[in-house]
Parts: C-alpha cells; structure tokens; sequence
C-alpha cells in the first residue's frame, strides 16, 4: 500500500508537534525554483510563540534529515503559525474566535458579519452589530448552514472586559516577539 508525501509528513510530523501541546493544522509543499518550501502550519489555545515555531523547527528538521521523506531535491523548512485571514474550518477554530469579529458566507446565500459569543458542537451563538443606531441582536447559526467563514481584523475596536484579557496575551506575544 502506498502512502503519498503528505501523509508520510505528517505521520514524522504529528508526533512532535502534539507533544508540544500544538495543533498541526497544515502541511505544504511548494515548488519554489530549484528548491522546494516545507510549510508546516501549527496553532494552539493559546497562540503560538516564536521560540516554540524555532524549537519545534530544529526538531522537525532533525527528523526530516534522518528520514528519505523529503527524497534528495533541496528544501527549505518553514515552521509558522496560521494567518488571521485563515479559514474557519474546524470547531477548534470557533472556539479560538470566541469574542472576534467574523464574516460568514452562508450556504442558503448571503453573507453575515457577527461576533461570536459561544460555540457548541452544533453552531455558534452570534451577536450581529445593529444598524444606524439600532442595537445589536442575537443570532443562532448551525455550522451546516455556513458555507466559509473568517475572522474580521478590528483596528478601532472598544474594549470591554473580554477584550482587555484577550489584549494581555497579544502585548504578551508582541513582548515575546520583540525578543526573538
């Protein structure tokens, strides 16, 4: 039976990204000239930091070396985590979005900018911004009914409460990356 390289990486690769408490959310590999770039996507809770992606990547790079995965063409590893305009694909990533802005295209057509109060197994509690000064109201969305999803990036956004906490653990990943 046959295995294609992207499932060989991933079976030398999820083992290390779990036992540091990580998601591996993707794995690709483009061509680029005579070389070829190894992405490996990785997310958590938490966020992931720039010595945990530099750590993990000595690693990984290790395991790569001493495997015939890769084949002999050349290659450039890149460990990263995912991008704020990523695709909202897995329940995990709702769950992370609790509090955020997003904007859903949903499959009977049309499209939806909310904020995500709670999610569940089923759907996602939703509070749409009110129009021209009108309040904002509560929405119940399956996640069948929703087609693709992102988070909205908020520049000018009003703290409350939630926010002051989530903005603690970005001056801290900023803090961090400062560092590096």
């Amino acid at each position: 039976m046959s295995t294609t390289q992207s499932e060989r990486l991933r079976g030398l690769l999820e083992p290390l990204v779990a036992a540091r408490d990580l998601d591996l959310e993707e794995i690709e590999v483009t061509p680029a000239g005579k070389r070829r770039v190894l992405r490996i996507v990785v997310d958590s809770d938490e966020g992931v930091q720039l010595d945990e992606c530099a750590e993990l990547s000595r690693e990984a790079s290790q395991v790569l070396d001493d495997s015939d995965v890769m084949g002999g063409a050349p290659y450039t590893l890149e460990v990263t985590s995912p991008g704020a305009d990523r695709p909202l694909t897995e329940l995990r990533h709702y769950r992370r979005a609790v509090g955020r802005l997003i904007k859903a295209q949903l499959h009977e057509g049309g499209e939806l900018v909310a904020r995500i109060i709670a999610v569940d197994d089923d759907g996602l509690d939703l509070e749409v911004p009110g129009v021209k000064g009108r309040k904002p109201s509560a929405r119940r969305v399956l996640f069948d009914e929703i087609a693709k999803a992102r988070v909205e990036l908020e520049f000018n956004r009003k703290s409350d409460k939630r926010d002051a906490q989530h903005d603690e653990k970005i001056d801290e990943n900023d803090e961090n990356k400062e560092e590096a």
